[in-house]
C-alpha cells in the first residue's frame, strides 16, 4: 500500500511539473539581472554616484582601448622635434604606396592637389587660400605625420579619420610627391 501511494505521488508530481513547464519562459530565474539588465538613461539622475548623474567621465588616467599615446606635443616645439627625430615605423612592404596614394586622394588632394602642388579643387574655387606646395616646404615624414595627427593652421587633425599606420602611409606618399616636384 505504501509503495502504491509513493508511485501515485511521484506520477502526480511529474504530471504537474510537465504540464506547468513553459519552454519559452523559464519558471524560475535565480538572478534575473543577468538575463534582463536594468537599462539606464545616460543623463538621468541616480543615487549610485556621488554627483547624482548616470553619465560619468572616464576615470583619470584611463586610456581608450586601442589608443597609442603620441609623445610629441601639439606645439611649435613639438612640431620641430617631430620634424627632426620622428621616423616611420613601417618597413618597405608596409608602406604600400598604392594605399597611401588612395588615402591621399581621399583626404588630402582636395586641398593640396593630386601632385602636392597646393592647387586642389578647394584652392581653385578659392574656398581655402594659402595651401603650400610641398616643393616650397622643408618637410620630413615626421613633420607630415605630426601635422596629420594634430593639424596645422587651417588644416584640421586627421587622427580620427586615419589610423596611425595609414597616416604613416600618407606621409610616405607625401614625401614621394615632394621628390617628384
Amino acid at each position: 500500500m505504501k509503495s502504491l501511494y509513493k508511485i501515485t505521488l511521484l506520477v502526480g508530481i511529474a504530471i504537474t511539473a510537465v504540464s506547468c513547464h513553459n519552454k519559452k519562459k523559464p519558471n524560475y530565474q535565480y538572478f534575473p539581472n543577468m538575463y534582463e539588465s536594468v537599462g539606464y538613461e545616460t543623463y538621468s539622475e541616480s543615487n549610485a554616484f556621488k554627483n547624482g548623474k548616470e553619465g560619468q567621465l572616464p576615470a583619470k588616467g584611463s586610456i581608450p582601448r586601442g589608443f597609442e599615446p603620441y609623445e610629441y606635443e601639439n606645439t611649435t616645439a613639438g612640431y620641430e622635434l617631430a620634424k627632426a627625430n620622428l621616423k616611420s615605423p613601417l618597413d618597405s612592404i608596409a608602406r604600400n604606396s598604392d594605399k597611401g596614394a588612395k588615402l591621399f586622394a581621399i583626404y588630402c588632394a582636395i586641398c593640396h592637389g593630386e601632385k602636392g602642388d597646393g592647387k586642389g579643387n578647394l584652392v581653385k574655387r578659392e574656398k581655402f587660400l594659402g595651401v603650400p606646395s610641398y616643393a616650397d616646404r622643408v618637410i620630413t615624414e615626421g613633420s607630415v605625420f605630426h601635422v596629420e595627427t594634430y593639424g596645422l593652421n587651417a588644416m584640421g587633425s586627421h587622427a580620427n579619420q586615419l589610423t596611425k599606420e595609414e597616416r604613416w602611409m600618407v606621409a610616405a606618399y607625401v614625401m614621394k610627391l615632394k621628390s617628384e616636384l
